[in-house]
């Protein structure tokens, strides 16, 4: 009598069903057989290769010609996608050549960004701020105000205010936050005493940066809202972030004289933690969403996040969270964070 299976791989009784031991034997041994294994998918291996190179040396690739290296960095977590790809073309090309190659940048990306998939989250902190790009073109300012209100941030950092919505901002927010300040296109709402409201100048010629003075039960914070210079990727030119580039080191060397010993920077900055152009301030500042968020906080477009060129950095306080807000008619995704400052 002829002893019948089920379709299953396991067998009602917990046994593996031999046909599925079978059908692994018979693919390692059409591997094994086969001459060309290793001779094949050798351009797959050379790519997987090339892609840890990047991974490993981005800090060395020039920005001399078109800002090469920034552009690099700006994407560099999506350099992962090419290790799931590699290997299922080494799996369709049967290339054990191009399957051992795909080790190396799988081992690079995990090294580098690993450590932003685990939830570095914690409870408290002292004071939950917030910081949104809002869009000068957004349709539903009274809207976004609203949803900003919710969060509970005790904070608020806007940029790109344009000058017609400006009140429409204020009437907003004014229930919740009494204090609050506008300088050029960005503004500062706090729910705490707020003294020092002054431009920050950022070599633009206008204004697009502040800073000023929150006075929280815990103490003073020296609070800086900043909106960089937009960035452009162009055939002829290349990434072109000169202009952000100085008014990142601009940025950095005000917050470097800062008085107070208690800093956060909330706003726009055109570009990740990884980009090089922004040393002079991710240099003396910390990343809330780095040392204490889960994931990458992606801010940017916010109908399809790839980046997190949005940003909240402290220096001297202890973040303990960070996530991104929900979306808004903006095309950012507002982004808070909660800090210590005991």
């Amino acid at each position: 009598m002829t002893q019948e299976y089920t379709a299953h791989s396991v067998t009602d009784g917990g046994e593996e069903d031999p046909r599925t031991g079978s059908r692994v034997r018979t693919l390692l041994n059409r591997w094994r057989d086969d001459p060309g294994i290793w001779r094949r998918g050798i351009v797959l291996a050379l790519l997987a290769v090339v892609v840890a190179l990047l991974m490993i040396f981005h800090a060395q690739m020039p920005n001399k010609i078109g800002n090469l290296g920034s552009l690099i960095e700006t994407f560099l977590p999506w350099f992962g996608v090419f290790v799931p790809l590699i290997l299922l073309l080494a799996l369709v090309r049967r290339s054990a050549t191009a399957l051992i190659a795909v080790l190396l940048p799988a081992v690079v990306w995990v090294n580098l960004f690993g450590g932003l998939l685990t939830d570095k989250s914690g409870g408290g902190g002292d004071l939950m701020v917030a910081t949104h790009n809002v869009n000068a073109d957004n349709p539903d300012p009274e809207g976004t105000a609203r949803k900003l209100v919710e969060s509970g941030a005790d904070v608020v950092a806007l940029e790109e205010l344009k000058a017609s919505a400006v009140e429409t901002y204020v009437k907003a927010l004014a229930g919740t936050y009494k204090y609050h300040s506008v300088q050029g296109t960005v503004g500062l709402w706090s729910k705490h005493p707020m003294t020092g409201a002054e431009p920050v100048d950022i070599r633009l010629g206008w204004v697009r940066a502040m800073r000023a003075t929150v006075n929280t039960p815990e103490g003073r914070v020296a609070v800086y809202v900043a909106h960089l210079p937009s960035v452009r990727v162009k055939l002829n030119a290349g990434f072109t972030a000169n202009q952000r580039d100085k008014s990142a080191d601009a940025l950095g060397e005000a917050i470097a004289h800062e008085s107070l010993s208690r800093v956060i920077l909330l706003g726009d900055l055109n570009g990740t933690m990884n980009d090089r152009s922004l040393n002079a301030v991710t240099a003396q500042m910390r990343s809330t969403q780095g040392a204490a968020g889960h994931g990458y906080g992606f801010s940017w477009p916010a109908s399809f996040p790839m980046a997190r060129i949005d940003q909240i950095m402290v220096k001297g306080v202890e973040p303990t969270s960070s996530w991104t807000l929900p979306e808004t008619d903006s095309d950012h995704l507002p982004i808070a964070a909660r800090v210590r400052l005991r």
